[in-house]
């Protein structure tokens, strides 16, 4: 019996755009195993399979069927795009060239062997980082290295300014989805990219307040200020600028430091020390990972206090996401903090989204991600899952329409537990 997988909606889609995944001409109540697999760019395997048992019309409908097992269990209407998995341990799903798609093929086989099962049917569903009529422009200005993203039509666009953490180089697919939402959004690089510094020894303020200056002059922006977006380190300096340059309009940060973490911060003649750690804190995953979590002094006592941030200084509103199963940063501690100071200042409380079982930046769009490298300590570590694709499946519509309210019509200071 041939059986039809569908995908809706059909064609190439974004990729962190929902579909739904069905399936057609099956025998009522069939045992059927369905698979995804794709290659990065490097031709590296990424695979995911959960077993399904059809209705009793012969259907399959992912929204509607729970799996019975395999890469997950239950009702995951896109589980077999966020559970992809590496075929060769210590890979992460990474997309180096937003310009192409990826192509996911979708298998479905009879019965619940993943490996040994007719195969009934096949579908292959690319999933685009460029949306349609968004530009891609790359930036070499002055000392500034970026890539801006702008979204189609004339504009002008509301700016945001994207900063990665500690792999450095230039990562851009956050942007380009972004862009598909209507902001102009500039991919910044700021070191381990071109004639950027190799290593993280010192950094300077100016640099970050050039690629500002670059936005606001930019006749496609809306002005008279830009949001900042940060993940990791980039969610730290994300917090300096905030602080000490002028025109940010709002931050939004995702498991994020309240202290300058990794490198000494210079700004016109003022330097912040770098949080100190023990690396000898650190634990060892069964994976054989590291968990780098403890290895971070506590910011509030002596003398790592003078590494604090003073983002009271900020005049715009702060959105803290806080994965609470980071393995990187205490997260949800460096967002207790900033509220708590904040509000002895005088300041508005910030809004904080906290995931109870989440590294964050798993997309549950796409592969798990369970390993990241950090060029900083050279070695495999224990992410927080931001690495790739930053959003979680149920964080995309919070992730989205916070950074639109936060940078742009300020949301009312609250905290929420989202359930994964």
């Amino acid at each position: 019996m041939a059986a039809t997988v569908t995908v809706e909606p059909t064609g190439r889609c974004l990729w962190d755009e929902p579909v739904r995944i069905a399936v057609r001409g099956l025998a009522p109540g069939q045992p059927v195993t369905l698979r995804a697999s794709l290659r990065d760019e490097k031709g590296a395997l990424f695979r995911a399979h959960a077993r399904y048992r059809a209705d009793a019309t012969g259907q399959l409908d992912l929204e509607r069927a729970p799996a019975l097992g395999g890469s997950f269990a239950g009702l995951e209407p896109m589980g077999l795009l966020w559970a992809l998995e590496p075929e060769k341990p210590l890979l992460r799903l990474v997309k180096r060239d937003v310009q192409t798609p990826f192509a996911v093929q979708l298998e479905v086989l009879d019965g619940h062997e993943p490996e040994a099962g007719r195969l009934l049917g096949r579908a292959v569903h690319e999933r685009a980082f460029l949306g349609p009529g968004v530009r891609r422009e790359p930036v070499r200005a002055g000392r500034v290295r970026a890539t801006l993203f702008l979204p189609p039509g004339t504009g002008p666009f509301s700016g945001i300014i994207d900063l990665f953490g500690t792999g450095g180089g230039l990562c851009e697919y956050r942007a380009s989805l972004l862009a598909g939402h209507g902001f102009a959004v500039l991919a910044l690089a700021y070191f381990r990219f071109e004639d950027l510094p190799e290593y993280l020894n010192d950094v300077h303020l100016e640099y970050f307040e050039e690629a500002v200056h670059f936005m606001l002059q930019h006749p496609k922006m809306k002005g008279p200020s830009v949001g900042l977006l940060g993940f990791s380190k980039g969610g730290d300096l994300c917090l300096s600028m905030a602080s000490f340059l002028k025109n940010i309009t709002a931050t939004v940060l995702i498991n994020a430091c309240v202290a300058n973490t990794i490198a000494p911060l210079h700004y016109k003649g003022m330097i912040i020390p770098n949080l100190s750690n023990d690396p000898g804190k650190h634990a060892i995953t069964e994976s054989g990972l590291l968990d780098f979590m403890d290895i971070w002094n506590n910011p509030l006592e002596e003398p790592n206090h003078q590494s604090l941030i003073p983002l009271e200084k900020a005049q715009g509103p702060f959105l803290f996401i806080v994965g609470m199963d980071d393995h990187n940063w205490k997260s949800e501690c460096y967002a207790r903090i900033a509220s708590e100071r904040l509000q002895a200042h005088g300041k508005d409380k910030p809004q904080i989204i906290y995931y109870p079982e989440e590294r964050l930046g798993g997309n549950r769009f796409s592969g798990l991600c369970p390993m990241g490298h950090c060029v900083i300590f050279g070695c495999h570590v224990m992410p927080a899952k931001s690495d790739f694709l930053q959003h979680h499946l149920l964080l995309l519509p919070f992730y989205w329409e916070g950074l639109g309210s936060v940078c742009f019509n300020p949301l009312q200071c609250t905290e929420h537990y989202l359930e994964s």
